[in-house]
């Protein structure tokens, strides 16, 4: 049953990809299905963020509910964008010199850091977590830990840009200096997709460990003090 509905359901989207938008009426006649069994899986569709719902108002009738596809569900579709990406950066490479690649990869990472520095407030601890978070948006699949010492570890088990990243080295030192800027931290790259890696795997400790030492010290000489 789950194959069935699965098989459905890329149906649909296939349906609104080529004739959308559409409404339940029209794609149950399309499909041969019951109206009521559409209605079931754009409600599946709709709550995964894949289709929209469009109310339409008509001159005679009730009013109906058009389907069409949402940003999210284009990605599912084949698409050769980084196809069209490395043709211009070949281009720039073949007919530039080699220093506007590099600040062109550092423009997007600036883009970057003004875009998600808000985001990252309070302990490092805390600037890790929403870090990871905003990659996850991006499509990087990222975990993070907490190590004994005291130091983090970010996990990216996928690259969007991986056809880029594997030509470019920009692209993976403009992602750590990044990395490195928002967390106000040091970070270190210890395992690379583009080099072959499993992961993107980041090692993250505060740029003045000896000075964290010494604050984590005084806090249990006030701790201590307070106790007395």
């Amino acid at each position: 049953m789950r194959e069935t509905d699965s098989s459905t359901r890329k149906t649909l989207l296939t349906m609104l990809k080529t004739d959308g938008p559409l409404s339940v009426g029209e794609l149950s006649r399309q499909l041969g299905i019951t109206e009521m069994a559409v209605r079931r899986h754009m409600n599946t569709l709709e709550r995964d963020g894949l289709v929209s719902a469009t109310l339409v108002r008509r001159a005679m009738g009730r009013p109906t509910h058009r389907y069409a596809l949402t940003e999210r569900a284009e990605t599912l579709f084949p698409s050769n964008y980084h196809l069209l990406v490395l043709d211009f950066l070949e281009t720039l490479e073949a007919e530039e010199d080699g220093e506007l690649l590099a600040r062109l990869f550092d423009k997007r990472k600036r883009k970057l850091i003004g875009k998600y520095r808000e985001r990252l407030e309070g302990d490092l601890g805390s600037r890790v977590e929403e870090l990871t978070r905003i990659q996850n948006d991006n499509g990087y699949m990222a975990d993070w830990e907490r190590e004994e010492d005291g130091g983090y570890v970010i996990n990216e088990y996928n690259c969007p840009i991986a056809r880029v990243a594997c030509r470019y080295g920009h692209a993976c030192r403009s992602e750590l200096e990044m990395f490195g800027e928002l967390l106000g931290a040091s970070v270190q790259r210890v395992e690379c997709l583009a080099n072959g890696g499993r992961k993107c795997k980041y090692v993250i400790r505060p740029k003045n460990t000896e000075s964290g030492e010494a604050v984590r010290l005084e806090d249990r000489r006030a701790g201590a003090l307070s106790r007395n």
